[in-house]
């Protein structure tokens, strides 16, 4: 065949626009949300030539096979777990009901997969450095079992310091269970885990799937970061385990990130979220540990966590919900800003209600593209009459949730779709005014070192950039 013949390119473009109308069709039967399909579909139809791979990575995908798997594998897990009588939560899950402020979340108790549970304690770690020092703490004094689930790990200054105190741990003969993202650290050399299991340490990558293809998939990825040490202490919020969550990153310096430390019934919940990830990814039960006796007052918590298997779209419903319930005041920090029709509407009906809806996000960008969609959504939003900031000093990566004067959540969930409908997520809901002091004045803190965006912003905007925020607006459902 001539290569350089024009029927040969007549041959191929043929070829590349009937594939892409195999891929739309297919975007059309299998992405969850309408405004995702319609965005891959007109993609893959008038611009094949730059979007079918980029559909291989992103958003090609045997959905109702996974999900099947991976609904089956929970049930495995559960069957596993029935000899271990590990749900003694009916008491302290009663004590929820007396609660006024829960009760505005009405949809909360069958929403989340775990009950609220009460007598709990919980404390506040701002940034890098608190949340390390005191997750290395806890696990230099494990006697039993350490569980360490992270997004991220990185083979630098901060990961090394992890692997030697799970090495020392292991050592000491304390059971040591690790689990990371395959996606999230894909930096991560073999040598690095290759040395954990040596030193007899459990170390598993969570992959959506196996199989050649499948490593083009990169969406359902595990976006949890959960750390439990003997069943007693737990730890949960937006940290990764690399050297930039401790500011070394000068691009993003200083980074801006939240974790709660947790002890009581709730870790039961944390537990059993870690060992739902693990069993998938080995087909195994990790050492699970209930103390025999809890504190006898403390906070209300629960544990969500959500999914792309769950049986409806939870993280999304969360943030619905939760934004409903405020009464007076919903503060949110987020480093990624693109809401789905229904949160958004949800947030506009709240500043209708008189609510203080206020919404802090990064002014340094991570991510250009995501930036320039948040960006256009936080200029909506702004014209819908909520509060948006930017958080100037570095990058911000918390994921923190203020409703009125009781109840705040943390964890891993940020406001985009990629939290609402593909990776897995946890978040901790807490009840509890003191508590939410707390986080009141840490979010007062980071508003006042950020910056409101005004009406006058979105009319300064060049409209060169404009361009820009509409496009990546476009893709917005599958970034």
């Amino acid at each position: 065949m001539d290569y350089h013949s024009p029927y040969f390119f007549g041959y191929l473009i043929g070829v590349i626009h009937l594939l892409g109308g195999i891929a739309a069709l297919h975007a059309v039967f299998t992405v969850r949300t309408a405004q995702g399909a319609i965005a891959w579909a007109m993609s893959l139809l008038f611009i094949p030539y730059f979007t079918l791979i980029p559909y291989l990575v992103f958003g090609s995908r045997t959905f109702d096979a996974y999900i099947e798997a991976r609904r089956q594998a929970n049930r495995e897990m559960h069957v596993a777990m029935a000899d271990l009588n590990w749900r003694p939560w009916v008491e302290e899950a009663l004590a929820a009901r007396n609660s006024e402020s829960y009760g505005a979340l009405r949809a909360m108790p069958r929403l989340g997969r775990m009950p609220c549970l009460a007598n709990n304690q919980v404390r506040l770690l701002v940034d890098g450095k608190a949340t390390f020092d005191a997750i290395f703490r806890a696990i230099a004094g494990a006697r039993d079992t350490v569980l360490v689930q992270f997004f991220i790990i990185h083979d630098d200054d901060l990961g090394r310091q992890l692997q030697a105190l799970l090495l020392k741990k292991a050592a000491e003969g304390v059971k040591v269970y690790v689990l990371y993202d395959s996606v999230g650290s894909h930096a991560l050399p073999s040598a690095y885990n290759h040395t954990l299991r040596e030193g007899g340490v459990n170390i598993r990558a969570f992959a959506t799937r196996r199989g050649w293809f499948n490593r083009f998939q990169v969406n359902f990825r595990n976006h949890r970061k959960i750390v439990v040490v003997d069943g007693l202490l737990g730890f949960v919020g937006g940290h990764n385990v690399g050297d930039e969550y401790l500011g070394a990153n000068p691009k993003l310096s200083p980074w801006r990130d939240t974790h709660v430390q947790v002890s009581g019934p709730v870790l039961a919940c944390l537990q059993e979220s870690f060992a739902e990830d693990w069993f998938w990814a080995s087909r195994t039960l990790p050492p699970l540990i209930l103390p025999e006796t809890y504190p006898e007052d403390g906070v209300l918590c629960q544990v969500l966590a959500s999914g792309p298997a769950d049986p409806q779209e939870t993280c999304s419903l969360f943030f619905v919900e939760a934004i409903h319930s405020a009464r007076e005041r919903l503060w949110i920090t987020s480093p990624y800003f693109i809401p789905d029709e229904a949160v958004f509407a949800a947030l506009r009906l709240a500043v209708l209600r008189g609510v203080d809806v206020r919404i802090l996000i990064p002014s340094r960008p991570d991510h250009r593209i995501v930036y320039a969609a948040s960006s256009l959504f936080a200029f909506e939003a702004v014209r819908a009459g909520v509060r948006m900031f930017r958080f100037e000093p570095g990058f911000l990566h918390q994921k923190v949730v203020l409703i009125d004067n009781e109840i705040s959540a943390i964890g891993s969930a940020n406001l985009d779709n990629r939290s609402f409908r593909l990776n897995f997520e946890i978040m901790l809901l807490t009840v509890d005014r003191e508590f939410a002091d707390q986080v009141e004045t840490m979010l007062t803190d980071d508003f006042d070192r950020a910056r409101e965006i005004t009406a006058e912003d979105t009319r300064d905007t060049h409209r060169l950039q404009q361009l820009g925020m509409r496009i990546a607006r476009l893709i917005s459902p599958i970034l």
